[in-house]
């Protein structure tokens, strides 16, 4: 899973098990994995969009401002 869909689906999936799910396993706070979850994917976007940030500044073309105009 990659990329910003994952992420996304991280979040979802976690805020379903926090907020909108009343299963009960033993050993298992699935409150807190949704938490975890949810808090992974942030983690991810802010990573993900960082990543993205400097491969989009390293695309721009150098323009050299220097040379003599004729």
């Amino acid at each position: 899973m990659g990329g910003i869909g994952g992420c996304i689906t991280l979040i979802v999936v976690g805020a379903i098990l926090t907020f909108a799910s009343d299963w009960h396993m033993d050993g298992v706070n699935l409150d807190v994995v949704g938490v975890i979850m949810m808090a992974g994917g942030l983690l991810g976007l802010g990573v993900y969009s960082r990543v993205l940030r400097r491969r989009r500044a390293a695309a721009l073309p150098v323009v050299d401002e220097t040379r003599d105009r004729i």
